[in-house]
């Protein structure tokens, strides 16, 4: 991959894959600077890249990669949040749907979280998702299920908590 070639496909991809790390991870400056540090490895490893079957989810699995070990390391320190791993809102305004949808996604278990974002929100078929986690088909069709039904609690304008009709899966 050329310099041209990458940045075509740079620019094709960032904003693309820093939503999709951002529904991942719930932070949208953290998923900015990841995706970025997850670029620039890109283009230092771009035979590597020009190898991969699909380099945009090499892209968002060394992001997503990154976010998670930033994460890991704040919380081992336990000091100072790095400037860089602030908890600030992106620049763009979003809407109180967008919020809640964001709040309800970091509620979930992590596997349900990336199997829905990489299946709705990446707009991967089951096969690509079950690819990119390493998991069974059959394990991602189970997530995704149960990630719904989990989001659908979460987002429902019933005071109760349950799903809309009255059901409550406790």
């Amino acid at each position: 991959m050329d310099e041209q070639e990458f940045d075509e496909f740079y620019a094709a991809s960032f904003r693309r894959v820093t939503t999709q790390v951002y529904a991942l991870i719930g932070d949208a400056e953290e998923a900015a600077d990841c995706v970025q540090e997850a670029f620039a490895r890109a283009w230092s490893h771009r035979r590597k890249l020009d190898r991969a079957e699909y380099p945009e989810a090499w892209v968002r699995t060394t992001a997503h990669r990154l976010a998670i070990s930033r994460w890991r390391r704040r919380r081992r320190d336990r000091g100072a949040p790095d400037r860089a791993v602030g908890g600030a809102l992106a620049t763009r305004e979003v809407d109180e749907t967008h919020v809640a949808l964001v709040a309800a996604l970091r509620q979930l278990p992590p596997a349900q979280r990336e199997a829905l974002v990489l299946h709705h929100i990446a707009d991967l078929p089951v096969h690509r998702v079950a690819v990119e986690v390493g998991a069974p088909e059959g394990t991602v069709k189970a997530r995704l299920s149960r990630g719904r039904t989990a989001l659908a609690a979460l987002l429902t304008d019933d005071p109760s908590g349950g799903i809309a009709g009255g059901i409550n899966h406790a």
